[in-house]
């Protein structure tokens, strides 16, 4: 359970880091924008799959930075209320949903915020090169540097062997 509860707030301090990179750009690049707004809708619509309830949000959907804090904020509320609820067997309880192709499943309610954990990573990855492309600093929301409090090396401040 610590390991999830781990996962789960490196998952809102980066979306804060992504966040504050994408407002630090003053005008956000659009596809980064898309990208963000993306994570944190996938990771309101995974909470409502665990939770059963109806998908409460779009798998892309549209807005601006502020419409990202909301979007954020209320991910942030509604996750730390289901894991502080949550038991360390519930972890291994089944979910059933549909995915937003028609498709039926269950999984583990650990294997799914492993994944929502996981996938925002992915996606923060891509936000955080396509600014640099424009010439933005990256945010660097790397696992280790939210364990260790210390930024990753980057490729400008790497040694050179």
């Amino acid at each position: 359970m610590e390991r999830i509860k781990r996962l789960m707030a490196h998952m809102w301090w980066a979306d804060e880091i992504i966040r504050g990179a994408l407002k630090a750009d003053g005008y956000p690049h659009a596809e980064a924008l898309e990208l963000y707004l993306h994570v944190l809708g996938a990771e309101l619509i995974w909470l409502d799959r665990i939770q059963s309830l109806p998908q409460s949000v779009e798998v892309w959907p549209e807005g601006d930075l502020e419409t990202c804090f909301a979007l954020g904020s209320n991910a942030r509320a509604r996750y730390e209320a289901y894991i502080n609820g949550l038991g360390e067997n519930e972890l291994h309880n089944q979910a059933s949903y549909v995915n937003s192709a028609g498709q039926s499943f269950e999984t583990e309610v650990g294997d799914i915020l492993t994944h929502v954990a996981l996938h925002g990573s992915y996606h923060r990855g891509q936000i955080s090169s396509l600014l640099r492309g424009t010439g933005a600093k990256p945010a660097p929301s790397d696992y280790i540097a939210f364990v260790r409090g210390v930024a990753a090396a980057t490729r400008d401040n790497a040694t050179k062997d």
